[in-house]
C-alpha cells in the first residue's frame, strides 16, 4: 500500500478503520460480552451502537463507577497529526459555542489506537432519550400523522436559536497566542447535577481544544497522549479553521460560522419533547469564504459534498462560483429545508422522482424545483419556508430576519 499516491493511502486507510468497527458492531451484537474502555482514568462500558456516519460511530457508554450514560463519538485518524486536527476542530466548535439549543461536550480524549495505528478521537456527549427530529419524521411517516404547526414552529424556532450563535459569533485573539486564552471545557453535568462534575480528569487543554494529556504531563495509569501540532493551512485553502474564544460580553470582531449540515438528523429533541437541540459540529467552519480562484471552488465543493447532505445543501455549494464569497445564508437555505421536512415529512427535494425515477436531487436543488402539497398549515408557514429557498442567497433573509412568528399560529 505505500507504493499508492497520499490520497488514495488516505481513502485505504479510512475504509479499514471504518470496516474494524464495523466487524466489531457485528461481532459484539452476535457474541461478544459488552466491551470496556479506560478513558481519562474512568473505566466505560459500552453498551451498544447509537449510530454512525461517515468515519465516525456513536456508542451508548456507561461509566463504571457513577453509572451514568454518555453518547461516546469515536472518530478514528489512521493518517496521523492532520486526522486529528480535523476531528479536535470539531472539540474547538463546541468549546467556542455556547448555547442552551448547542449540544454541550462533557469531555474529550485523544488515544493511540489499540492496534498501534493511528489515533483516536474520543467526544462524550449528553443522551437524548427522544432521539432526533428524523426519527420523529418517520415515525410520523408510518403513522399517518403530522406535527401541529405550534409544535413544529417551536422546534423550529430553538433551531434558529442556535444557528444564530453561530452566525453572530464575536470573538478575539489573544495577542500571545490562541493557547494563552483557552479553557478547559465546562466539567461534567450542571448546576443541577453536582454529583457529576468530578467525573473526569481535566487536565490543561492544548491550542487544538483537545483536553487530552500531552507529552510530559502525567496522566492516570500512565496514559500518554501526544499533543498535535497545528499545520497552517496552504494558502490556497480554507477548511474548517479558526479557535478563536467568544468574547465576553458581545464584544469583539464579528466572526460569523455556519454549521453546514443543518437537517433532522443533527438536530435531537429534549427530554421536554420541545426544546431542539444541534448537534453534529464536525461540519462547522468559519462562514464567509473568498473564492478568488478555480481550486478554491473545487476545495469548497468537495467540502461540502464530503460534509453537507445533499437534500439540505445550498445550491451554491454545489458549482461553486469563482469571484464569489460563500456565506452564513448557506445554513438559511437548509433551515428552509429542515422547516418544509417537519411540515410535510420529507426533504423539499426528495420526491418520487428524484429519489425513485432516477432524477438528480442537485439538478432540482439548483433549480428550486419544489412544491407544497396540500395541507392545512397557515400560508405564513409556507411563506416562511419560501423566503429561505431563494436560488440566490442574497434573496434570502439572515438568520436575524428568519422569523417564525410571523406564521399565523402563535408558538405558546
Amino acid at each position: 500500500m505505500d507504493s499508492l499516491p497520499p490520497s488514495l493511502h488516505h481513502a485505504v486507510a479510512n475504509i479499514k478503520y471504518y470496516t474494524k468497527d464495523f466487524l466489531s458492531v457485528i461481532a459484539g451484537c452476535v457474541w461478544q460480552p459488552q466491551s470496556k474502555l479506560k478513558i481519562n482514568g474512568r473505566m466505560f462500558k459500552i453498551v451498544k451502537v447509537l449510530g454512525e456516519g461517515g468515519f465516525s460511530f456513536v456508542y451508548l457508554a456507561q461509566d463504571e463507577v457513577s453509572g451514568k450514560e454518555f453518547a461516546m463519538k469515536t472518530i478514528r485518524c489512521p493518517a496521523g497529526a492532520d486526522d486529528v486536527e480535523v476531528a479536535l476542530r470539531e472539540v474547538a466548535a463546541h468549546r467556542r459555542f455556547k448555547h442552551p439549543n448547542i449540544i454541550r461536550l462533557y469531555d474529550s480524549a485523544v488515544l493511540q489506537d489499540s492496534d498501534g495505528e493511528g489515533k483516536i478521537v474520543y467526544l462524550f456527549l449528553p443522551i437524548y432519550k427522544r432521539g432526533n427530529l428524523q426519527d420523529a419524521i418517520n415515525t410520523y411517516t408510518q403513522t399517518g400523522e403530522r406535527f401541529a404547526e405550534r409544535h413544529l414552529l417551536r422546534l423550529f424556532k430553538g433551531t434558529c436559536e442556535a444557528v444564530r450563535a453561530m452566525h453572530t459569533h464575536r470573538s478575539q485573539r489573544s495577542s500571545s497566542g490562541p493557547s494563552s486564552s483557552i479553557q478547559p471545557p465546562p466539567r461534567l453535568g450542571n448546576d443541577d447535577d453536582r454529583e457529576e462534575t468530578d467525573m473526569f480528569p481535566h487536565p490543561e487543554g492544548d491550542s487544538e481544544g483537545g483536553y487530552s494529556y500531552g507529552p510530559g504531563k502525567s496522566a492516570p495509569d500512565g496514559m500518554r497522549v501526544p499533543l498535535v501540532t497545528r499545520r497552517p493551512p496552504d494558502d490556497d485553502e480554507v477548511i474548517f479553521d479558526g479557535d478563536e474564544d467568544a468574547a465576553p460580553n458581545g464584544l469583539g470582531e464579528l466572526v460569523p460560522y455556519a454549521h453546514r449540515d443543518l437537517k433532522p438528523g443533527n438536530i435531537m429533541i429534549a427530554d421536554d419533547g420541545t426544546t431542539p437541540i444541534l448537534m453534529d459540529l464536525g461540519s462547522c467552519m468559519k462562514a464567509r469564504i473568498p473564492i478568488e480562484n478555480r481550486s478554491q471552488a473545487l476545495l469548497q465543493q468537495d467540502i461540502a459534498a464530503e460534509h453537507s447532505t445533499m437534500a439540505y445543501r445550498a445550491p451554491e455549494l454545489f458549482d461553486v462560483k469563482t469571484g464569489t464569497t460563500l456565506d452564513e445564508k448557506v445554513d438559511i437555505w437548509s433551515l428552509g429545508c429542515v422547516l418544509f421536512a417537519l411540515a410535510y415529512l420529507r426533504s423539499p427535494f426528495e420526491t418520487t422522482q428524484t429519489t425513485e425515477q432516477g432524477g438528480s436531487i442537485a439538478l432540482a436543488v439548483l433549480n428550486a424545483q419544489y412544491k407544497h402539497p396540500t395541507s392545512s398549515y397557515s400560508q405564513g408557514l409556507k411563506a416562511l419556508i419560501d423566503s429561505m429557498l431563494k436560488i440566490n442567497p442574497q434573496e434570502r433573509p439572515d438568520i436575524q430576519q428568519v422569523n417564525p412568528l410571523q406564521c399565523s399560529l402563535p408558538l405558546y
